[in-house]
């Protein structure tokens, strides 16, 4: 089975781990393309290109100010990551429980 382009939908937008560094990097606030560059320290054309990515598949939005184009994360279309990911915290949430007991077993043991 072929892969999927990266540009098809969000999930494979953001296997792409710069783009999840600039999804995170915006997620707290809109951002130009030249304070992008310099925080990630990657060049122009490539956070360019990831930016067009990430806005064609919608996980982020842009706006011009004057000569520059401003991003931000577009939090609705990150819900079905976020929904996904969501369905796999039960298995987390045991797994740290149960890590949690072994902690405090070992403890016990040192303590008895």
């Amino acid at each position: 089975m072929a892969r999927a382009a990266t540009t098809s939908d969000a999930f494979n937008a953001v296997a792409e781990p710069r783009r999840r560094d600039i999804l995170n990097y915006l997620a707290v606030q809109e951002r130009s393309v030249s304070e992008i560059v310099d925080a990630m320290e990657i060049e122009q054309p490539s956070v360019s290109k990831h930016l067009r990515v990430l806005r064609n598949v919608g996980l982020v939005q842009a706006r011009r100010e004057g000569r520059q184009m401003l991003y931000r994360v577009n939090a609705e279309a990150i819900r079905p990551l976020y929904e996904w990911t969501k369905t796999f915290e039960r298995m987390w949430q045991h797994q740290l429980v149960r890590v949690k007991g072994r902690a405090e077993e070992k403890m016990k043991a040192k303590q008895g």
